[in-house]
This record gives structure tokens, sequence and C-alpha cells, in this order.
């Protein structure tokens, strides 16, 4: 059994009896706005986030060290077993 034209023409009828014209307007209003806002809110979404650019670090190499004059060396004494 499947639903004939006045079975929906009675559903109808007592849709509108059962919430008036103005709640339906109302009711398809408040429908429309939360399409427009979901289709803001999905538009937002695929903006790519403005990130901060990284700290760039440069490198620089480090020279190699030069020796540093010190003293001369001088050979040391040895001890004489006595």
């Amino acid at each position: 059994m499947g639903l004939s034209w006045s079975h929906i023409l009675i559903v109808l009828v007592l849709f509108v009896l059962l919430f008036g014209r103005g709640k339906i307007s109302e009711l398809m209003g408040d429908v429309a706005q939360g399409i427009k806002s979901f289709k803001k809110g999905m538009a937002e979404d695929e903006e790519p986030a403005k990130e901060p650019a990284p700290k760039v670090i440069e490198h620089k190499e480090a020279a190699p060290r030069a020796k540093t004059a010190s003293r001369p060396k001088t050979p040391r004494k040895q001890k004489s077993a006595s």
C-alpha cells in the first residue's frame, strides 16, 4: 500500500492546521538562514590559514681555530735517584 495524492493532501492540510502559516514561514526562514551560515562556514574553512613565517636562523661556518703562541716548552728535569 503506497501513499496516494489524497493521503499527501490530508497530511499537508493537517500540517498547516497544526503549525499555521506564520510558523511555517518562520521555519522556512530559519532553515534558509541555517543553510547560509553553513555555506559561509564552509567557505571560511577553505581559505588557507595565515601562519606566521618560520624563523630562519642563518648558520655561519666557524672559522678554524688558530693556534695561539704558547711559551716554549722547557725540558723537565729528571729526578735523580740518590
